[in-house]
């Protein structure tokens, strides 16, 4: 799987978990669920008919997202650093 980070490429997208975001759409769009049977990512994520692949960018990219609305990390940091 090719990564994308923010400033590699020049994404439109400068946001903090916009490198993980774009993992995720590449992932979803390339599933066979989108390519053979036309569904929208979507669908296919809430029927669960995506590789484990795209599972674990989707959760990566609400602990991005989480990680931005924790008060607590943004202070402190990650735990054990």
């Amino acid at each position: 799987m090719v990564t994308f980070a923010p400033d590699e490429i020049g994404l439109v997208d400068q946001s903090s978990c916009a490198g993980v975001r774009a993992d995720l759409k590449t992932c979803l769009l390339n599933s066979d669920c989108c390519k053979k049977d036309k569904k929208t990512p979507r669908e296919c994520l809430k029927e669960g008919r995506v590789p484990d692949e795209c599972l674990q960018l989707r959760q990566s990219f609400f602990e991005c997202k989480r990680s931005i609305l924790d008060n607590r990390r943004r202070f402190r940091g990650l735990k054990g650093y």
